[in-house]
């Protein structure tokens, strides 16, 4: 086993249109990254005043993120997402952000808890993620 395997076992719901897989499982001979939630902040410190504004911000955060330690979005496994005051409309959204970035079958395995409120004040969003990256 050289990829990483994404399962979505016939046993359990297919959450794929989600944006997500039941499972994902790592190979050997792989360094686990682990990303601090990225809120919908620019590099400034400023936050766009809508959930969707935020929710694209965090998503290129997590990806600049991703970027610094060489990997791509398809080497991430597991995310946690945090959404405040969350709602259908707001699962919409997510799911829409989740498979424009893990499209087809690279998708993570992922846990999305609803919050009333964040760390910062007027923070709407938050996304970590563990990546698996192969070591040289």
């Amino acid at each position: 086993m050289s990829e990483i395997q994404r399962l979505n076992p016939a046993g359990l719901a297919d959450s794929s249109h989600y944006g997500y897989a039941q499972i994902t499982i790592v190979p050997p001979n792989t360094t686990l990254v682990y990303i601090a939630g990225q809120l919908g902040e620019d590099k400034n410190g400023h936050f766009p005043s809508d959930f969707e504004g935020q929710l694209k911000q965090a998503f290129t955060n997590l990806r600049i993120a991703l970027e610094a330690v060489g990997a791509t979005p398809d080497r991430v496994v597991k995310i946690t997402i945090l959404s405040v005051n969350h709602d259908s409309e707001k699962q919409r959204l997510i799911s829409a952000e989740r498979n424009a970035m893990w499209q087809g079958d690279r998708k993570p395995a992922s846990t999305l808890i609803p919050v009333p409120r964040l760390a910062v004040d007027g923070a709407l969003f938050e996304i970590n993620a563990i990546a698996a990256i192969q070591n040289s």
